[in-house]
């Protein structure tokens, strides 16, 4: 249960949608056996609706894991589709670029080994696309980045934004995690009033918020 909605809703939602097949259902049940998170799966059909819809091509990713929604993202996008992606952990980049290089998707998926915030300064041009999914006591810091990295027009998805519903409710928050807590409410208080960005807040999975780049009034 993820504090985010009812059980049997969510239980629902997940026996609706279709189960990925071939390699990427390998993918997805080696990380769930191996306690590496990814999206769910609700996050999983949302993002690649997303995708489809905004006509998205070029996508920038922070938070790479083994891959997961890299290669989702990217099979969405379908032709001409150009993914970077950031993940500062060495073992896990190097599982990723496997994964995708068992996908055939390496021509198409750059993975950058790095620590996001240092990254991000490096990065050229913009993207129609981010999926913000690091670590999540520094979405705040990495917002003005991802801002101007992204297109007027262009969309912002972040990730795990009510945090096992602790976001939300006092009651449910972990000592230990007051922290990551505080910096998740004022990051969802700064982009649901930020000038450049029109943001939806959605409880599905561990919490998703969409925000649309517009001209700053």
């Amino acid at each position: 249960m993820s504090n985010i909605t009812e059980e049997y809703v969510e239980e629902y939602i997940r026996e609706l949608l279709p189960d990925h097949q071939g390699q990427l259902k390998v993918i997805e049940e080696s990380a769930l056996e191996n306690q590496v998170p990814i999206v769910h799966k609700e996050v999983a059909a949302l993002l690649k609706v997303i995708t489809k819809a905004s006509s998205s091509k070029k996508i920038l990713e922070v938070g790479t894991a083994v891959g997961y929604s890299s290669i989702l993202l990217c099979q969405a996008a379908g032709d001409g589709a150009k993914v970077t992606t950031i993940e500062r952990n060495e073992k896990r980049a190097e599982e990723a670029r496997i994964n995708i290089e068992t996908l055939q998707l390496s021509n198409s998926i750059q993975v950058i080994e790095g620590d996001a915030q240092e990254v991000l300064n490096f990065l050229e041009g913009t993207y129609d696309l981010i999926f913000l999914d690091g670590a999540k006591g520094h979405y705040k810091e990495m917002l003005e980045q991802c801002t101007n990295l992204l297109k007027i027009g262009g969309i912002l998805v972040s990730d795990n934004i009510l945090f096992k519903g602790m976001v939300a409710n006092d009651d449910l928050v972990v000592r230990r995690k007051r922290t990551i807590v505080n910096r998740m409410r004022e990051y969802l208080q700064y982009i649901c009033n930020h000038p450049q960005l029109d943001t939806s807040i959605i409880p599905i999975g561990d919490g998703v918020a969409i925000s649309y780049k517009r001209l700053e009034e």
